[in-house]
């Protein structure tokens, strides 16, 4: 192994994955973490996917921790810690506190954070953090249910979860070239900073940002510095070249999508799907809670529909409907009970006979994959940017997709299966 990923959730972790088998990386995720002494597929990388995104921080740290022994362990010579390219999080972390005891263990200088990914409109700028254009706090973001971003300076905000120095190169030194950025870097690091915020707009930045963090022990960021990564294994003569894929081997069965993203985009796929003719029903979190609604009903509404098209099964609702079943259940409880149902779902699905599964959103991701009870995922082929097909490798016969809520364009949940053979 060359290069292991620490992912704090699931579409995070197929994201990232996506971004290093495009690349030329024979990479396989696995899901959880690996137990003490537990063997790691054979691969160029290996994502760990984590549900450490909004668990309690000792339990993210206690996780990714181990982790990255299970990587070490299996001979990646570097470690990314991957976090989502809105720095989802909140002032006491996840992402700070994982940073600190992957930095502690690895013994390293310092780390670049850099969320970047141009390809999905996240760009960095004098440290600030913009989706699209506009600032992190001015998007769709400052309303999320549970990591709400109020501002947009990642220097504040990492600072705000690390008692270590946060420092910044800013884009003149990124176009200045890869020295340029390495310079600045040493700098810093006499100055006592340990993490260093790097600006990025396009993807070129991120090759050269790539080629600036050659033998660093740790980085973190989002998937798209792990587009610069391949070329320095290349260069050191340990990987060939490969070909990404363009499709994917789908066994025959029923199609089918569960949405519990609350994000503008996925509620304008909802409705493109929707508009497309699919048959769609929403779950509803308080009469799943009362039991007038149960997983068993939405199921076989769901395999009762015509087989020509994916069915849809989806929670995702606006930020005020939201904040008010979260107000009558609780937030914790409002999103135990809809991660519960879509487990539950999912498994009942996969025994009627769904093979083809697409699933928007971190958190519903990750508890569709445990439910099911996947730990290995082989990428396939790409989707949108940073959402790829993949395969189970030890478990049902089934293909899924597992997007982030704010990935896609509004036509992904039509478009996606014409990549499936």
């Amino acid at each position: 192994m060359l290069l292991g990923v620490i992912a704090d959730d699931m579409t995070g972790a197929t994201d990232v994955a996506l971004m290093l088998n495009r690349a030329g990386m024979r990479t396989v995720q696995v899901i959880g973490a690996p137990r003490q002494g537990a063997t790691l597929p054979d691969a160029d990388a290996v994502v760990v996917a984590l549900k450490s995104r909004t668990n309690p921080v000792a339990e993210a740290v206690a996780d990714s921790l181990a982790a990255c022994e299970a990587l070490l362990a299996a001979g990646a010579r570097q470690i990314l810690f991957k976090y989502c390219s809105t720095f989802d999080s909140t002032a006491q972390g996840n992402i700070g506190p994982v940073a600190d005891a992957l930095m502690q263990r690895l013994s390293a200088e310092t780390a670049i954070v850099c969320p970047a990914f141009p390809a999905n409109g996240r760009s960095i700028y004098q440290g600030y953090l913009f989706v699209g254009a506009v600032p992190l706090h001015e998007s769709s973001m400052k309303d999320h249910p549970l990591t709400p971003m109020r501002d947009s300076n990642l220097m504040r905000l990492m600072g705000a979860q690390t008692k270590a120095a946060v420092g910044h190169v800013d884009y003149a030194t990124v176009l200045a070239g890869a020295e340029a950025v390495k310079a600045r870097y040493a700098r810093l690091a006499g100055e006592g900073v340990r993490y260093v915020v790097t600006d990025a707009l396009t993807n070129d930045d991120l090759m050269v940002l790539g080629a600036s963090v050659a033998g660093h022990r740790l980085l973190t960021g989002g998937s798209g510095i792990a587009m610069g990564l391949p070329q320095n294994f290349r260069a050191d003569g340990l990987l060939g070249e490969r070909a990404a894929p363009a499709s994917l081997s789908a066994p025959s069965g029923r199609a089918g999508i569960l949405s519990g993203s609350c994000s503008a985009a996925t509620r304008g796929q909802i409705a493109a799907a929707t508009a497309a003719g699919y048959p769609a029903l929403k779950l509803d979190p308080l009469a799943l809670a009362s039991g007038a609604q149960t997983p068993g009903a939405l199921v076989d509404w769901a395999l009762a529909q015509p087989a020509q098209a994916p069915f849809l099964l989806y929670s995702s609702d606006d930020p005020a409907e939201v904040g008010a079943i979260q107000q009558k259940l609780g937030r914790d409880r409002a999103g135990e009970v809809v991660e519960h149902a879509f487990a539950e779902i999912a498994r009942r699905l996969v025994a009627g006979g769904v093979t083809r599964l697409l699933v928007a959103g971190g958190e519903t991701s990750g508890a569709v994959v445990q439910g099911l009870g996947v730990k290995t995922l082989a990428i396939g082929p790409e989707i949108d940017p940073g959402v790829p097909w993949t395969r189970v490798v030890d478990g049902p016969e089934l293909v899924v997709a597992l997007k982030s809520g704010n990935f896609g364009a509004p036509d992904f949940f039509v478009k996606a299966w014409r990549l499936l053979d």
